[in-house]
């Protein structure tokens, strides 16, 4: 490397560590912000925001004062994420059109989404990203293509070699810096810095730069001496240090006149391990983007971050731990009492020491007053009204009622149609939670496709189920993948629970609508009420039907090509459904004359015998 290369590398590092310092110091307060939020959601609430805007333990005005803590945050946030879980899409490409290439890419583009869904465990990445917005706000996906991923292929010079794959991992909001604190989007922003604490392990395999490494705090990343110096008597119960690592900024900058394909600037330590164009075409029409995908708790007008609901519920939660402690405190006075004792009129050391336990003899001095127990008052319905208040407010605040959380109804509303209607409602409260969920898995299905056609320039294998429930293998590469129009195959699946599917199934069942002409459920549709209902597996024992449909469906690609006699034990009704729907499916419609006359002879023969 020239001197003139070292220069500019040291200029590049100075720069990107005083840009990260910057956005830093710009959002401090908001970060504190999410770490009180966590220590609240921890049970860890008697800490709060000092004038310098770190977070201090506070101390008890008496000693005696109670300090217990009745963490009702912890319990909504559960209950909230209980029921954001199931807002999992089920997401398909739409084809471009009715021509059978388009339609046979829409079906492979919608098989490697789920596939790479699937491998990357797309839910257990959802439930950390969305645990993550429920504490502070905001979380983010990361997509990106991994290039030591997928199935080995050999060595070259006696490296490994990967066909590699799409990796999607949840990013905590502590790792995201944005250009601006305003933007609503990732679109927006001008640039986007990464910054994470690594191991000096992981830098030295992945950027071959070998650093010596230190104790940094993840939340913070600064160097973890330094964080606990500044920040004094704080309580630190949710800080996190990692040991023998460095930080490691990625700055992406947008593209522009200027940086026609944006730029990717990566600082390892104090050492410029990569500087170039953004790595992925995964922007609409084939530009160079973000891999960076946002959801929010609350989405906030004029805001990057979002909000969360924790943040309500804080002042609810100090003034219902302030009541009940208030409230012990005072059934204490009540079943203990306080004694008043004359000065000098007994041994008030030991009064103190040992207490007044039952049959205890007080000895008091002659002439004095005896101790005596000052009048109790009865238990203030104050208390009990403040009580109920307060736990209102945490329903209203939360979004989260007693019937979603604790299963009781408190309410005159006992019909099921009314209780059903309070369940709704709940679900109403998580429209915006839900939705921004379901963008972001939009989002992801996006950049899937997009890193995937990309990338995958060799020929690849994928195994998918095709019809009659066969597993199928798929030779495709990159180029294969020409749509990335990706849509839910339900609208609004955190509408209706299972329980209320299997429900609907029932009455169309019990209505009659799911038979046939004569008044029979025929065995594809009693197929599909088991599937629907998740009992799928009950198909096997429904005898030699599933068989004949396969076998049938294998037929289907043999007469493409040549002649297949009916076998004298084929279910000539099973055989003749089944070609007859393989003949009208678009993926028949562009075939040859020929292999039209083939069918024709073949289902001739199947419906002689069936005379």
């Amino acid at each position: 490397m020239t001197d003139f290369d070292e220069r500019f590398a040291e200029r590049t590092v100075r720069e990107v560590k005083e840009d990260f310092l910057r956005r830093q110091s710009e959002r401090r307060f908001l970060e504190k912000s999410w770490e009180l939020n966590m220590n609240f959601l921890a049970g860890n609430q008697y800490c709060a925001l000092n004038a310098a805007g770190e977070i201090e333990e506070e101390e008890p005005r008496f000693y005696w004062q109670y300090r217990r803590v009745f963490n009702h945050i912890a319990p909504a946030i559960d209950t909230r994420c209980a029921k954001l879980s199931r807002v999992r899409p089920s997401l398909t490409v739409r084809a471009a059109s009715d021509e059978e290439g388009d339609l046979r890419t829409a079906k492979l583009s919608t098989a490697i989404i789920r596939s790479v869904s699937r491998e990357s465990a797309l839910d257990d990445v959802m439930m950390r990203a969305t645990m993550w917005s429920e504490t502070c706000g905001s979380s983010f996906y990361k997509v990106l293509w991994d290039v030591r991923g997928g199935n080995f292929l050999g060595y070259s010079e006696g490296e490994p070699i990967f066909e590699g794959c799409v990796r999607i991992v949840a990013v905590p909001p502590f790792e995201i810096y944005p250009d601006s604190l305003c933007a609503e989007s990732v679109e927006e922003c001008g640039s986007i810095l990464h910054a994470k604490a690594v191991s000096a392990e992981e830098i030295e395999a992945r950027y071959g730069v070998k650093l010596k490494g230190r104790d940094i705090s993840e939340f913070s990343l600064a160097p973890y001496s330094q964080y606990a110096h500044f920040a004094g008597g704080q309580t630190a119960r949710t800080e996190s240090v990692k040991r023998g690592a460095e930080l490691v900024i990625e700055r992406y900058e947008k593209p522009s006149e200027e940086l026609p394909d944006g730029r990717l600037t990566i600082v390892a330590g104090d050492r410029l391990v990569y500087m170039g164009a953004l790595p992925y075409l995964n922007g609409a029409g084939g530009a160079r983007s973000y891999p960076f995908i946002r959801q929010c708790a609350i989405e906030l007008s004029g805001c990057f971050f979002g909000g969360s609901i924790v943040d309500r519920m804080i002042p609810v939660q100090r003034a219902f731990n302030a009541v009940k402690n208030r409230k012990h405190e005072f059934l204490n006075r009540l079943t203990m009492g306080v004694l008043a004792v004359e000065d000098g009129s007994l041994d008030t050391d030991e009064l103190l020491e040992e207490g007044l336990s039952p049959g205890k003899v007080l000895v008091y001095r002659q002439g004095a007053e005896p101790p005596k127990m000052l009048g109790a008052d009865t238990l203030p319905a104050e208390f009990e009204k403040e009580e109920a208040s307060l736990l209102n407010e945490f329903i209203l605040v939360s979004g989260v009622s007693e019937i979603s959380s604790t299963s009781l109804n408190r309410t005159n509303v006992t019909s099921a149609t009314g209780l059903q209607l309070l369940i709704d409602q709940d679900d109403t409260r998580l429209a915006v939670t839900t939705e921004s969920i379901r963008r972001a898995v939009k989002e992801i299905g996006k950049h899937i496709l997009r890193l995937t056609r990309q990338f995958a320039t060799s020929e690849r294998v994928l195994r998918m189920t095709g019809e009659g429930k066969r597993v199928e293998l798929y030779y495709f590469s990159g180029s294969d993948i020409s749509s990335d129009d990706v849509i839910f195959e339900v609208e609004n699946e955190s509408a209706v629970s299972p329980a209320q599917r299997r429900s609907l199934i029932y009455e169309l069942y019990n209505m009659g609508l799911l038979a046939d002409e004569n008044g029979k459920v025929s065995d594809e549709m009693r197929q599909k009420i088991l599937d629907a209902l998740g009992f799928g597996g009950l198909e096997n024992a429904r005898g030699l039907t599933s068989l004949h449909t396969n076998k049938a469906a294998e037929e289907n690609r043999r007469l493409l090509k040549e002649e297949v006699a009916a076998d004298s034990y084929d279910d000539d009704g099973a055989h003749i459904a089944e070609h007859t729907r393989f003949l009208l499916s678009d993926e028949f419609k562009s075939k040859d004359q020929k292999a039209k006359e083939r069918f024709e002879r073949h289902l001739r023969a199947h419906r002689d015998r069936s005379k």
